[in-house]
């Protein structure tokens, strides 16, 4: 991104260059001192994913009974949790943090009765 400020024009992220503005002639452009391209750091990353549920126990901290998509049933051979929050947003969140959530894959990420 090419970014104008003054007389000089910043490429954001890359190089900083001088650069004349207008009609310059060649006299006064030899006379004005000459400026090498200077090497700007890049920005550092504030974005990392960090890991929001570590682990069940985590997640069970802010639902109780787990977090589920909207209609997911849990597969049990004995009585079914239902009363897990229903939301497939914030399942897709927790996923995406941490897969091994829903080991069962039923979309119901950390159930407990």
């Amino acid at each position: 991104m090419r970014k104008a400020i003054g007389a000089v024009s910043v490429v954001v992220g890359c190089t900083l260059v001088a650069l004349p503005l207008g009609g310059v002639n060649s006299a006064v452009a030899e006379a004005a001192p000459q400026v090498s391209a200077v090497s700007l750091p890049m920005a550092a990353k504030t974005s990392a994913k960090k890991k929001l549920y570590k682990n069940c126990t985590s997640l069970n901290k802010k639902y109780k009974h787990g977090v589920g998509k909207s209609g997911a049933k849990d597969r049990t051979s004995g009585k079914r949790v239902t009363n897990f929050k229903k939301s497939t947003k914030i399942y897709n969140e927790a996923m995406s943090y941490n897969r091994g959530l829903d080991r069962d894959k039923d979309g119901i990420a950390c159930e407990k009765r």
